[in-house]
């Protein structure tokens, strides 16, 4: 098989996932992140795609490494690509919406993950990279109804 190479810089690529659990006031499982950029921030459970799988199977792997969770239906949410919302260089995201059960196992930390821990949708902590903004547009929907 031929091999191709390009002269321009080509971004990277991840998924996130806002994991959200059906309460009087919704919440939605956040990790702290244990390596920079933003150590110690609460962000989106998520990670680079690697090169032989989907956006999907990337947010299943990164949930399972993250929080132990075995993910059920992932909605794809939308993506986020504007240039300098992640430190490490040009990244583009596609976000996934998925409602927590019970079966899905309990949330426990892992991998990159210092800790984790639900939130009320009204009571979020400062987030890393452009959470904040993708988590406004999760709330927004919730909101709406769509």
């Amino acid at each position: 098989m031929e091999k191709y190479t390009y002269d321009y810089p080509r971004p990277s690529v991840t998924s996130d996932i806002a994991v959200l659990r059906l309460e009087a006031i919704p919440e939605i499982l956040l990790v702290q992140r244990k390596d920079q950029p933003f150590k110690d921030m609460w962000a989106l459970p998520g990670g680079f795609m690697e090169m032989e799988e989907s956006l999907e199977e990337a947010a299943r792997r990164e949930l399972m490494e993250e929080t132990g969770i075995k993910a059920g239906e992932l909605i794809r949410f939308d993506t986020y690509d504007k240039p300098g919302r992640d430190p490490r260089g040009r990244t583009i995201t596609q976000v996934f919406v998925m409602i927590w059960k019970e079966e899905m196992g309990t949330p426990e930390a892992g991998s990159d993950a210092a800790n984790l821990k639900w939130f009320g949708l009204t009571e979020l902590p400062e987030l890393a990279f452009d959470h904040a903004f993708i988590l406004a547009d999760v709330i927004r929907m919730i909101k709406e109804g769509n």
